[in-house]
């Protein structure tokens, strides 16, 4: 499984952006996927997941209301809509899918900048 995300940049507090991961590659394998993140001098956290067969989500708490993790099969693509955005969500946002081909295995995408700053 490969991924490519785009749709990172540099947008003002409080205003929105949504990221795009696409995925190629094993894809019928692919069991949940998510979107991370990394900001300088911390550690990379999990932000929000979704579930292939369920469409089940889940997020961190502090990106709960304002962020909506979702997916379109026809375009083996997931989403990261982002709102109300702050200065604290700026990070590298990865995704990750989860896959299952003999072994259960991961994947990364390269990563995207995301800045939020007036």
């Amino acid at each position: 499984v490969q991924l490519v995300e785009s749709g990172g940049g540099l947008v003002q507090p409080g205003g929105s952006l949504r990221l795009s991961c696409e995925a190629s590659g094993s894809i019928s394998s692919v069991y949940a996927m998510d979107w991370y993140r990394q900001a300088p001098g911390k550690q990379r956290e999990l932000v929000a997941s979704i579930t292939i067969r369920t469409d089940t989500t889940r997020y961190e708490d502090s990106v709960k209301g304002r962020f909506t993790i979702s997916r379109d099969s026809a375009k083996n693509t997931m989403y990261l809509q982002m709102s109300r955005l702050k200065p604290e969500d700026t990070a590298i946002y990865y995704c990750k899918a989860n896959y299952y081909l003999d072994e259960f295995r991961t994947a990364w995408g390269q990563g995207t900048q995301v800045t939020v700053s007036s």
